[in-house]
């Protein structure tokens, strides 16, 4: 990088200062969403290599899932909840990249290289009308750069626009996602072992009913993948 870049990068950020989603403090040099402090402090999960995690036990007795992960243990009110809040709610794009890529990297050369094509769970139309973007596709389509493998954006549909999942006990999660996502591209999974992403996973009753749709296509089997695990 030349003198006049650093220059004007210096110009921009004097007057479009950019300041960590976590702490708050301004971002430096090449710092992108996180400062380096917070950057290094994620409270990451490691259960890639588990298939004994709390996230793959949320599937036990319930859909076949060969492999299940999340990248972060997400805590109500701690500071890493702006992150996910952010990117959901404030229309943070960025936020989903630098997740994405995050997950991409942890996934790539562990057991779920035997998945063959990323899904994302959709949203309801009328939702994606409001925010603009499915965070989710945002986070497959990282995962997908990193890992080469295809990204499908039109394997499942989002029949019913359910209420918000937050704050509704574990029973009525499940009933809220029941029957609701439907596979209208079966032809570009059958036979596919498919990796199903989302953003955040709580007592996994959407990823369960999106699992649920992909797993009636012949010959398929379901790996699931989050960046945020609400422990």
């Amino acid at each position: 990088m030349n003198i006049v870049q650093k220059s004007l990068e210096s110009l921009v950020s004097l007057l479009y200062p950019r300041n960590c989603y976590a702490c708050n403090t301004s971002l430096v040099g090449n710092e992108i969403v996180l400062c380096t402090a917070c950057r290094h402090s994620l409270p990451e999960t490691g259960f890639y290599d588990s298939d004994d995690n709390p996230v793959m036990k949320l599937f036990w007795g319930r859909i076949p899932v060969v492999h299940a992960t999340a990248f972060l243990f997400f805590e109500k009110s701690s500071k890493y909840q702006a992150l996910i809040h952010q990117l959901k709610y404030n229309g943070k794009k960025e936020v989903g990249i630098f997740l994405g890529n995050l997950l991409g990297a942890a996934l790539r050369n562990t057991k779920f290289n035997e998945t063959e094509v990323i899904v994302s769970v959709p949203l309801h139309r009328s939702k994606l009308r409001r925010r603009g973007y499915n965070q989710s596709d945002i986070i497959a389509g990282q995962i997908s750069e990193i890992t080469g493998k295809p990204h499908l954006t039109n394997v499942l549909k989002r029949r019913v626009n359910t209420r918000s999942q937050t704050g509704k006990k574990r029973y009525d999660r499940w009933k809220n996602v029941e029957g609701i996502f439907e596979c209208c591209k079966p032809e570009l999974i059958k036979n596919k072992h498919v990796l199903l992403i989302d953003d955040v996973v709580t007592t996994g009753a959407t990823l369960e009913a999106a699992g649920r749709s992909i797993l009636e296509v012949e010959g398929t089997c379901l790996s699931v993948a989050s960046t945020a695990y609400v422990n």
